[in-house]
Formats: C-alpha cells, sequence, structure tokens
C-alpha cells in the first residue's frame, strides 16, 4: 500500500472544517510536479462562508477552490482559480448547468488548467 505524507495542522483543521461544513469528503495528498514544500501554500485559504461548496482536489498540495454561495445562487458560468499551491495557480471552468448540478447537491468533477507542468481534478459535492 502506497504511504501518503501526513497533514500538517493547518491542512487537517481546514480538511475537517470543510468537510463539517460542506459535507464534502476532501482527500490531500502530495502533487507529483512541482518543487517546494507541499505542506506550506503561499497564500492562506480561504474560509467559506455559509452556502459557499469547496471542492476536494486530487494531488493537492496547498490548492482551495471555493464556489460562493452567490455564484450558486447565479447560476451562471464561473471561472474558478484555484489559490496558490506550491508557487502557482490552476483555473477550472464550470458551465452554468455544472453551477446549477452543484447548487443541487449533485457530484461535478472537472480538469484543472494545466500549470507548472501538471493539472488537478477538482470535485464537488
Amino acid at each position: 500500500m502506497k504511504e501518503r505524507e501526513p497533514l500538517d495542522r493547518r491542512e487537517f483543521t481546514l480538511a475537517a472544517v470543510l468537510a463539517a461544513l460542506s459535507g464534502v469528503t476532501i482527500t490531500i495528498s502530495a502533487c507529483g510536479g512541482g518543487g517546494g514544500s507541499p505542506s506550506s501554500p503561499s497564500t492562506p485559504a480561504p474560509t467559506p462562508g455559509s452556502g459557499d461548496k469547496s471542492g476536494a482536489i486530487s494531488a493537492n498540495h496547498g490548492h482551495t477552490a471555493t464556489i460562493t454561495a452567490a455564484q450558486l445562487t447565479a447560476g451562471a458560468a464561473v471561472s474558478l482559480e484555484l489559490t496558490v499551491g506550491d508557487g502557482h495557480t490552476h483555473t477550472v471552468s464550470l458551465s452554468a448547468a455544472e453551477v446549477t448540478q452543484i447548487a443541487g447537491n449533485t457530484r461535478v468533477s472537472k480538469e484543472s488548467s494545466n500549470d507548472d507542468g501538471h493539472s488537478h481534478t477538482v470535485t464537488f459535492n
């Protein structure tokens, strides 16, 4: 069985809070690309507000992706920037139909942009 890198206290707390608030199962693992420390993102992760939905990010190393309650209510297409992780960002684009599905608690997975030699799958709900 492949051994996972341990979470630091900040990552664990963030994952636990996001899971409790959004009902999303969050898996955090190290990224195969880029350099630097996977447990020290360059910017603090945003705290989701009431009704916001955070995505689970595959092969994560400090990124977060959050759709605000206002974006979910509007139901329009959005382009989300994943927060800085390991010195770079990614974007993920969601169609209006996908935003509506996420607002209705339907699972939606999308591939992020390929930056710094890799991409991530972002899953909401």
